[in-house]
């Protein structure tokens, strides 16, 4: 395997002498990784602090509930939100929209905090 920015990639052999051949290989292998590699970045991250809190919250994310909390954030990137609260049934998250990070989580029906600060949009995960 080779390493390219602390990323493994696996290394392909190509086998024969043509150039030509060799060189569509090389390019079409370059935008597969440039494709992934993109998509990796654009999907939502969980700080370790946001863990924590949905593991001491017990709550569980479904893949459906995941793709809600990337498309709320979708949304607020493209109205130019930093910080947004993210509401999604009885589940609120911050999320930092710039690094697509979750910063924390919090189950707003068993909880105490009512008020929600440092904060530019509310966006409703449907």
């Amino acid at each position: 395997m080779a390493e390219i920015n602390g990323v493994s990639v696996p290394f392909i052999p190509i086998i024969g002498n043509d150039d030509v051949s060799n060189k569509k290989i090389e390019r079409e292998s370059t935008s597969t990784f440039d494709s992934i590699f993109k998509e990796e970045l654009e999907k939502v991250k969980f700080s370790n602090h946001a863990m924590k809190r949905l593991e001491s919250r017990n709550i569980q994310l479904s893949d459906e509930d995941l793709t809600k909390i990337q498309s709320a954030v979708d949304k607020a990137e493209s109205k130019g939100a930093k910080d947004s609260l993210v509401m999604m049934n009885k589940t609120a998250f911050i999320v930092n929209i710039p690094n697509r990070t979750v910063v924390t989580a919090i189950e707003v029906a068993n909880s105490n905090e009512s008020v929600f600060t440092n904060i530019d949009s509310v966006v409703f995960a449907f």
